[in-house]
């Protein structure tokens, strides 16, 4: 296995650690802005990893967050865990938690992070206070969705291989991720023949593509192992039961999301009960990079701890 980094203070007001699990597994984490303030676990998109796009440590801050990130397994410095699912997410979250002696806390999923929010939320629902979904999927097998439907050619068929060919899908994300180790810059070109307009206008920005590119090259220095098992586990069943969640739930969605459709989250809030759905005009997927301090915002409300579950 990988030698994650040693724990240590760097740049920019975060913190680097490593947590080893029950099975023994470490897993790479980053914590960052008030040490003393409520607990939000950002889980990160497809591919991702816990250096992705955030709001800077002074927001963090002002809004009183203990932002929490992490590489999910097979992603960066987190030893891989082969067949894993999206409901095992739930048990790594929890000894991440533990680790850090916190009890209660919230979590933001962006795009392929969304499902394993919504495991967190399932699964633990006496430590989760609120989950967020940014561009969310959902069920590979959802009933009465098209799933593919306003989707990207290119994006269609990464997903499709994880349906029907394991060792294609394999082939072609070892690809690509070796591109990224050559020139991070080669993902976002790939992507942008693809992204609409309101998604060109946020990757422009100098200071997001930095974070973009800083993200996949951490994301994949090792290899495509977290991009594969993600797609994987997306495909397979998640684990849970979506109609088990009591807690507030907020699913947004940029309406011109060319990624994740919009009819994903808009199937989502139907089988989540206490889920409100928020579309946005005029934003698509990386519209979630700018929605995230008022997702937090909304997540660390002082009110949430006092409320009463349903």
């Amino acid at each position: 296995m990988k030698k994650p980094r040693e724990a240590t203070v760097t740049l920019e007001n975060a913190a680097q650690h490593t947590v080893v699990t029950r099975d023994g597994r470490r897993l790479a984490v980053e914590t960052s802005g008030a040490p003393d303030g409520l607990a939000v676990f950002l889980l990160h998109g497809t591919p991702g990893s816990r250096s992705g796009p955030r709001p800077r440590p002074v927001v963090l801050y002002r809004l009183g967050v203990h932002l929490i990130c992490y590489d999910r397994p097979g992603y960066g410095d987190s030893d891989r865990h082969e067949g894993r699912r999206v409901a095992d997410t739930a048990a790594d979250v929890a000894a991440i938690a533990d680790a850090f002696g916190i009890d209660r806390f919230a979590l933001v999923g962006r795009s392929g992070g969304g499902p394993h929010a919504l495991a967190c939320a399932a699964l633990l629902p006496d430590r989760v206070t609120r989950a967020a979904v940014l561009v969310g999927l959902a069920p590979a097998d959802a009933p009465d969705l098209d799933w593919y439907a306003g989707m990207t050619d290119e994006n269609v068929d990464e997903h499709a291989l994880g349906d029907a060919d394991t060792a294609e899908l394999r082939d072609l994300l070892t690809v690509r991720a070796k591109d990224v180790q050559r020139d991070p810059m080669t993902l976002l070109e790939f992507l942008r023949p693809q992204l609409t307009e309101p998604d060109i206008r946020v990757v422009d920005d100098v200071a997001i593509r930095r974070l973009l590119t800083d993200m996949y090259a951490e994301a994949l220095r090792h290899g495509p192992e977290g991009w594969i098992d993600d797609v994987l586990a997306v495909h397979r069943s998640w684990g849970f039961d979506l109609g088990s969640i009591r807690l507030p739930v907020r699913l947004w969605h940029g309406e011109q999301d060319q990624f994740s459709p919009v009819s994903h989250s808009r199937w989502l809030a139907a089988r989540i009960p206490t889920a409100e759905v928020q579309v946005q005009p005029g934003a698509a997927h990386f519209g979630a990079v700018e929605i995230l301090p008022q997702t937090l915002a909304w997540l660390t409300t002082p009110a949430l701890a006092a409320a009463p579950r349903l």
